[in-house]
């Protein structure tokens, strides 16, 4: 599965993949396969990646448009 917004996100951020890679405590490399979508991203660095630049989970891999909507509590 590709994330493009993983490579959006960095680079609209004029971040680097091996900056990336370091706050992932991974290789460049594998940082780049993540982008590419040579490698399945594991659920804990999405979560890493999620937080460092402050968005969801439903955004950073494009199940939502909305970069940081905040949960919305339902009444019973």
């Amino acid at each position: 599965m590709t994330f493009s917004r993983i490579r959006d996100l960095r680079e609209d951020n004029d971040k680097k993949q091996i900056e990336l890679a370091k706050h992932l405590n991974i290789d460049q490399s594998t940082y780049s396969d993540y982008e590419n979508g040579k490698i399945n991203i594991p659920i804990e660095q999405l979560i890493k990646i999620a937080d460092f630049y402050n968005v969801s989970l439903d955004y950073l891999v494009g199940r939502d448009d909305v970069p940081n909507r905040r949960q919305r509590k339902f009444s019973t």
